[in-house]
């Protein structure tokens, strides 16, 4: 302990960087899973510990749970929850082998007639979950808990029969899309970028960016946040960014946006990091534990779609 009225150690670059101040902040505040992965991620930590970490949320029936996603509560496995669990796997670049096949196995268990995921599965029922996620008996087929399931899936070049109707779904379901959200959006891409078929792909994308510029879902200036509208049933301030359909440069999402646009949104990105060196949580908040739980995520998200823009973090 420093003595007291002894003078402060000067300031360093590194200790005003944002990733250091990230750092702080998710030693401050994480799960033991986002430690493991802010250290694999940005430290030179190892991908076993996250495995080890990750697989305290994992269920006998393939699944994950035990709030993996933090706005839905309880044990049960949930396709939601499984599809973070793909994506931190797919994060150390671990998304295959047996694992996986448990995973698909349990997707198989809770798919709709369509052979697609419902976003809550009835299971649910009993346990908290955020009020914006309706849980119902016979749940329908969601783009938003499938397309990025999907996405990940090929990506990693896995096979399973699962996939084949899942696959047809999402085609589907995106090239039917009318009107959308931000978020049934950024689920379309996950999917989109990581399609076999990259012809029907990149026509889908630009016709979805299409879609994206004339609805408006996309602030493009972000100095007038009051002439965006926010998709209905969305937080007071949940707006969506350039950023945030294009997290690197390599989505399909990104020429839908100019240079200016995509620099502005970045510029914006990093002047959120709050004081506490963490970014905000932008959905509602509905519960303390969840808010708090998300917020490490959010920041680890923010550095790799700073990082992977070339914005400099440290």
């Amino acid at each position: 302990m420093a003595e007291t009225g002894a003078a402060p150690a000067p300031s360093t670059p590194s200790a005003r960087s944002p990733l250091f101040r990230a750092e702080q902040f998710v030693w401050l505040t994480a799960r033991v899973l986002e430690q493991r992965l802010f250290a694999y991620h940005f430290l030179n930590g190892g991908a076993d510990p996250v495995e080890t970490a990750l697989d305290a949320y994992r269920n006998q029936d393939g699944g994950y749970g035990h709030a993996l996603e933090p706005d839905l509560r309880g044990p049960v496995s949930q396709p939601l929850h499984t599809a973070r669990a793909l994506r931190v796997l797919d994060s150390i670049g671990r998304c295959g082998g047996q694992r996986v096949e448990r995973v698909c196995r349990y997707l198989t268990s809770v798919s709709t007639a369509d052979g697609a995921l419902p976003a809550v599965h009835p299971s649910q029922r009993g346990y908290p979950a955020a009020p914006f996620v309706p849980i119902v008996d016979d749940p329908p087929s969601d783009l938003l808990a499938t397309g990025p399931v999907v996405g990940l899936l090929h990506r990693n070049e896995v096979w399973h029969a699962w996939l084949f109707r899942a696959t047809d779904f999402c085609w589907q379901a995106v090239e039917g899309m009318e009107r959308s959200h931000p978020y049934e959006v950024q689920a379309a891409v996950a999917f989109l970028d990581a399609a076999p078929d990259r012809a029907r792909a990149e026509a889908a994308a630009g016709r979805l960016g299409r879609l994206v510029r004339e609805q408006r879902l996309a602030v493009l200036d972000p100095e007038h946040l009051d002439a965006w509208p926010v998709a209905p049933g969305y937080a007071r301030g949940e707006h969506h960014f350039p950023h945030d359909y294009a997290p690197t440069p390599r989505s399909l999402a990104r020429a839908w946006f100019t240079d200016d646009e995509m620099a502005r949104s970045l510029d914006h990105l990093a002047a959120g990091q709050q004081d506490d060196g963490g970014w905000p949580v932008r959905w509602r908040q509905w519960a303390p534990a969840a808010a708090l739980e998300a917020r490490p995520a959010v920041t680890i998200d923010a550095l790799h779609t700073l990082r992977a823009h070339g914005r400099p973090i440290g």
